[in-house]
């Protein structure tokens, strides 16, 4: 058995639109200041320095911009990315997969996930990672999406007494690509806040699949 993200409707969710049609709006801005086309050409840093999440910053070597700025960045990374190809990666999964998750759960359970996978990508990374260069994009959260839907894949396997030979699979190939592409980018790749999102998302397995239980009970007495 394989529990493919597909989504059951043709309508996405408010949440799903309002989360990644900011992100959307926020890089069309700063791309267009960056062609100076709109503002300034230095919106881009001006950005980056205030709502990036910085190494720095949570290790206290560095003074926030502003009194929030140490909390604010667990979650204002998620919605800056470095140009429309790393959105477009970041969107593309979070549309399927946010779908798949808020037609099960619902849309503000979908969007707890979000944050908190989000939250804990920047945990890992300021955990992990040792550098002075500023961590942006919702792969945190994306992979937070990802974790949860391999959750859901082990415990139906696990029901119906199946191997999880395929769920170590994904696992391997997940760990595999986050490699080869740590080494094209050149260490450019924040596979610590990849590692934290994923881990977020098993973790809110069973809290995600209790809303989902309940979403079925609601359904069903409609």
């Amino acid at each position: 058995m394989i529990i493919r993200p597909v989504a059951r409707g043709d309508r996405l969710p408010p949440q799903l639109w309002l989360t990644v049609g900011l992100m959307v709006a926020i890089e069309l801005g700063l791309s267009a200041a960056d062609r100076g086309l709109l503002g300034e050409p230095g919106w881009r840093a001006w950005a980056v320095v205030r709502f990036a999440f910085w190494d720095m910053l949570f290790s206290g070597m560095a003074a926030p911009v502003y009194t929030a700025q140490p909390w604010a960045m667990f979650l204002t990374h998620a919605f800056l990315h470095s140009g429309f190809l790393h959105l477009a990666m970041n969107g593309v999964v979070l549309l399927a997969l946010g779908k798949f998750v808020a037609e099960r759960c619902g849309g503000w359970a979908m969007l707890l996930l979000f944050a908190v996978s989000a939250a804990a990508g920047g945990a890992a990374f300021g955990l992990i990672a040792d550098t002075r260069a500023p961590m942006v994009g919702a792969s945190g959260a994306v992979f937070g999406f990802i974790g949860l839907w391999q959750y859901w894949e082990a415990m139906a396997r696990r029901q119906l007494g199946l191997t999880l030979r395929p769920v170590f699979a994904t696992l391997g190939a997940l760990v595999a690509i986050n490699v080869v592409l740590a080494v094209a980018l050149g260490g450019g790749l924040a596979w610590e806040a990849h590692l934290g999102g994923f881990l977020a998302g098993v973790a809110l397995g069973p809290l995600m699949s209790a809303f989902a239980r309940r979403r079925d009970r609601i359904d069903r007495r409609r």
